[in-house]
């Protein structure tokens, strides 16, 4: 690989041999002046003023096209199905990259490319090797904090303040200083973070066409949910002959990610509990939210609904894609997501049965306790440019187009947009990231409740919204609705209603460093196994202080006190 990879660089600087004797690189910054830019006499009688200019602004500017076409090497994550991409598309000639290329003119080469599952392996061992593409994406703060450490990645201060765009600046700065401040490594920006924007709190989804055809009431409470899926289990809804109903589908991790479903959250919340979340207790000190007595009597409430039939009574033995398939397949009528839902899974088990009707509920908790609990950075992916690589702006010139200029000023955009409401993966981008206002979720939900209402004229959405709005609306007319269609409306018109409705607002976040907010592998497998035992009534309610006492002695101690002396208690 290392000899591709030089074959590869010597390539490039073929192509951009006379802007490199020009001097016309902005890696050292973007302050540099004309002068300082094309040196060296030869390379000065060979270029115009012109190509001197167009090369500056190309490198000085979020916009600006490149005389020439850059192509960079790029570690791509492939996702399933092709990322959902329309046929014939692929990574590296699909709506993105042809956009990009028409207005930029740069071009990715995935030369380096791995599944999803398997990204973050693969790319261990490329930094290992050290046989680095020129731009990647990485899933964590530990291995970003690996190869700034080994100098392996480019100061991207400069090409930031230059080559971002207004918008994409004010993006970040609506998740405060934080989110930059945490890939700063004395005071150098050193990749570009993804804006993880507030997917708010987990719904209920329940099969509304199960309720009807049982002539059940809609939910006003999370028991009065609780008591519909025990209905659910009495009449054997989605079972057949000599099978067992389906409850609340859950993962054993109980409690979820912003990637994940079939979680339990909403429980714990009702208790005012935060498992596997630090947070300050009422006395001021921090403890771990997992060891409370909130936590305590959620479990105790979880084994009732357990012993009643309405959690699955074979939860333990569930893996994540066999909870997918229970809701694809008909098999399950309720559990907990995020507002998303409707795209995965919820889309393709209403392709397989279109007469599912899915709503979902939110019962915000009337918590006991109000405990401020704290975040970290370590669900993050991170866009890192090779140390060395001629061009480090180009990663702010495609996040400004991307997520700045086509969805708020291109008139010509229309392929790039479409693909959201197609519900194309992430996936297919160049870069594997979001870049959004924290608050973006319920502000487009929000702009499309205006103009249906009659409020706001749908000229004035920005083009994402329209994008949405015009599946929406195809949903709602009811004539060659797709999978896409219904998903969209439920998702941004259903589900972020519901929370809009409720004027849900995003709670504040305080951030940890991710290496102390990290709990051993060890912790994690005592805890979960301890739960589990519990909400099963494999073991009394008391064990569970005698796991908090043996967390803590099998290192919880000591982590506990890292994290307070961290925090200057």
């Amino acid at each position: 690989m290392r000899a591709e990879k030089s074959g590869k660089n010597n390539r490039y600087k073929m192509i951009f041999l006379v802007s490199i004797m020009a001097g016309l690189i902005v890696t050292a910054g973007c302050s540099k002046t004309s002068e300082d830019k094309v040196k060296g006499s030869k390379t000065q009688s060979r270029m115009t003023q012109e190509d001197s200019e167009q090369w500056e602004k190309a490198q000085t500017t979020p916009y600006d096209r490149y005389p020439e076409t850059v192509t960079y090497t790029l570690a791509q994550m492939s996702g399933a199905n092709n990322s959902n991409m329309p046929q014939g598309a692929t990574y590296e000639d699909n709506a993105y990259t042809r956009y990009l290329k028409e207005m930029l003119n740069i071009q990715n080469e995935n030369t380096y490319m791995e599944s999803e599952d398997r990204y973050n392996e693969f790319v261990n061992v490329l930094i290992k090797d050290r046989t680095l593409p020129d731009v990647m994406v990485i899933s964590d703060k530990n291995t970003l904090d690996e190869m700034v450490e080994n100098d392996l990645v480019e100061d991207l201060t400069d090409v930031y303040n230059c080559c971002t765009s207004d918008k994409i600046k004010e993006m970040y700065d609506s998740y405060g200083a934080e989110l930059l401040d945490s890939v700063r490594y004395d005071g150098r920006l050193m990749a570009m973070p993804e804006t993880v924007i507030d997917h708010g709190p987990c719904l209920l989804w329940l099969r509304k066409d199960w309720m009807e055809q049982l002539g059940l009431e809609e939910p006003e409470s999370l028991e009065d949910a609780f008591n519909i899926i025990e209905e659910f289990q009495k009449n054997r809804m989605g079972a057949e002959d000599g099978e067992n109903p389906i409850g609340l589908v859950c993962d054993t991790s109980l409690v979820g990610t912003t990637s994940s479903s079939y979680s339990v959250d909403p429980v714990f919340q009702e208790f005012g509990a935060n498992p596997q979340r630090w947070q300050r207790s009422e006395d001021g000190r921090i403890v771990y939210g997992s060891l409370t007595e909130e936590t305590k009597d959620a479990l105790q409430y979880l084994n009732k609904l357990y012993e009643r039939g309405i959690l699955d009574q074979n939860f333990a033995l569930r893996a994540s894609n066999n909870l997918r398939d229970l809701v694809v397949n008909g098999k399950c009528g309720a559990f907990f997501g995020l507002w998303w839902t409707p795209n995965n899974p919820l889309m393709e088990e209403h392709e397989k049965n279109p007469e599912s009707d899915w709503e979902p509920y939110y019962f915000p908790a009337d918590m006991k306790t109000a405990s401020e609990t704290y975040a970290s950075f370590r669900d993050n992916k991170y866009v890192v440019v090779r140390k060395g690589y001629e061009h480090p702006e180009i990663v702010m010139k495609i996040l400004s187009v991307l997520f700045d200029y086509t969805r708020y000023e291109a008139d010509d955009a229309e392929e790039v947009n479409s693909y959201f409401a197609l519900n194309v993966d992430p996936t297919a981008r160049p870069l594997v990231i979001n870049v959004d206002y924290n608050e973006a979720t319920y502000k487009v939900t929000e702009d499309m409740q205006k103009v249906i209402a009659g409020k706001m004229r749908e000229e004035e959405l920005s083009a994402i919204e329209k994008s949405y709005y015009s599946a929406c609306m195809n949903y709602l007319k009811g004539k060659n609705v797709t999978g896409e269609d219904w998903a969209a409306y439920k998702s941004r018109i259903s589900a972020v209603g519901v929370l809009v409705e409720a004027h849900y607002q995003p709670p504040g976040k305080i951030y940890l460093e991710t290496s102390d907010l990290e709990v051993p592998q060890m912790l994690q497998t005592l805890e979960r196994d301890a739960f589990i035992q519990i909400i099963m009534g494999r073991q009394p309610l008391s064990y569970f202080d005698e796991f908090v006492q043996e967390w803590y002695a099998q290192g919880g101690t000591q982590l506990l006190q890292n994290i307070r002396d961290n925090c200057d208690e």
